[in-house]
């Protein structure tokens, strides 16, 4: 409960054949015995995460991969793993061993690069190559990259490797989650009603995230649940700066609200740091296009057993069946279950993707807009239904 959430880690992905010294690699980062070694080839078989901090890059989670040359059915599965882990790849290790054959290498190269995913070609088992000038000569003229020369069993180059890895990340700080919205020694009002899906005894993520960024921000903060929202803003001297609140109750608090005060909801804030937002709200109006016959995906970050009154599961559905009948189709997918063809949806709402890093979350719409298909989340879907997308604050 002490570490940075996964979502918040800038993710780091090991790939490259198999028995290259990625498991080793990923090791001798962490400095301790992580993932499984062995001689034999295939021995990752799914990704395996690992938590760390890189100074100054923060919280990162590494993730060691299977070979990107396995074979068989069961290659092949192990494979589209692999290959999945490219939607949450902030930046990548390119990992091989000799430079004979970097055909495969070359292949996945072009795949990071098209997805502008920062990579750092690394040449393992120093310790046992060669000629290694040679080699990185080969590495250069195939690749068109200069490899970082490593020893994971010697832990020789481990150095060089993680400076190489703050200056591919460049030192851009992570945007703020109010942005534009609120500065230091603003007072904000949190409306954080407290319905059947918060863990008991606890906030959920999105809350969390936005109390931390704005006390890094010295802002004020005053936290009410909708019941007592008018105490709140009675007792307060001055009318907050900003109201920020649960999507679910927006069309309450906007009616309670005091004409200066700005009003966003956590929901929003994420669809502005994870994701585009401008794709996120013409993804909202997409629902005046609904018809009857219209079939939308929800889709979830977290994976969780529902209860009554989901929002995405009940509530979402609810208002749109209200406007345009029963015969919508909603379709569910949570976690990572994301389909990979969604020409058959004519609109796609997400959750705010508290769980999810940006990169993962903006792959997502990328994809929907490959396909010609809308997506929104679930704050600007409710804005927009109850009327007012354009009275809420963006950034």
């Amino acid at each position: 409960m002490n570490g940075a959430p996964q979502s918040l880690r800038r993710h780091i992905a090991i790939f490259g054949r198999r028995n290259v010294g990625k498991s080793s690699l990923l090791n001798a980062l962490c400095g301790q015995h992580v993932a499984i070694v062995s001689p034999e080839a295939g021995t990752t078989t799914d990704p395996v995460n690992r938590a760390m901090e890189i100074l100054p890059l923060g919280p990162c989670l590494l993730i060691d991969t299977a070979g990107f040359d396995d074979e068989g059915s069961v290659g092949e599965l192990r494979n589209e793993r692999t290959h999945k882990v490219l939607d949450q790849t902030d930046m990548a290790l390119l990992v091989m061993d000799q430079a004979q054959d970097l055909s495969l290498e070359k292949k996945w190269l072009n795949e990071l690069q098209r997805l502008e995913i920062p990579t750092i070609a690394v040449l393992n088992k120093s310790d046992a190559i060669g000629s290694k000038d040679a080699i990185i000569a080969q590495i250069n003229d195939k690749l068109g990259i200069n490899p970082v020369v490593v020893s994971s069993l010697k832990v020789d180059g481990i150095d060089k490797l993680r400076d190489a890895l703050v200056y591919a990340a460049g030192y851009d700080e992570e945007t703020s989650l109010t942005a534009g919205l609120a500065k230091a020694r603003d007072t904000v009002l949190l409306v954080m009603p407290q319905d059947p899906q918060a863990p008991k005894g606890r906030l959920i993520l999105p809350q969390v995230q936005t109390i931390r960024d704005l006390l890094d921000k010295s802002c004020i903060i005053t936290c009410c649940g909708v019941d007592t929202l008018d105490q709140s803003l009675n007792a307060m001297k001055e009318p907050p700066a900003l109201i920020i609140t649960d999507s679910q109750v927006f069309s309450k608090v906007y009616e309670k609200k005091p004409e200066n005060s700005l009003l966003t909801s956590f929901s929003v804030l994420m669809a502005a740091t994870k994701g585009n937002i401008d794709v996120l709200i013409e993804g909202a109006h997409a629902i005046d296009r609904l018809m009857p016959q219209s079939r939308v995906l929800i889709a979830e970050a977290c994976t969780h057993a529902p209860m009554s009154e989901d929002i995405g599961r009940e509530k979402i559905p609810r208002m749109i069946r209200k406007r345009y009948g029963e015969t919508i189709t909603f379709d569910i997918h949570s976690g990572k279950d994301y389909p990979v063809d969604l020409k058959n949806y004519d609109l796609i709402i997400h959750c705010g993707a508290c769980m999810f890093n940006r990169r993962l979350m903006l792959s997502r719409i990328m994809r929907a807009q490959e396909q010609g298909v809308p997506i929104t989340n679930y704050g600007l879907a409710i804005a927009h239904l109850q009327g007012i997308l354009d009275k809420v604050s963006l950034s």
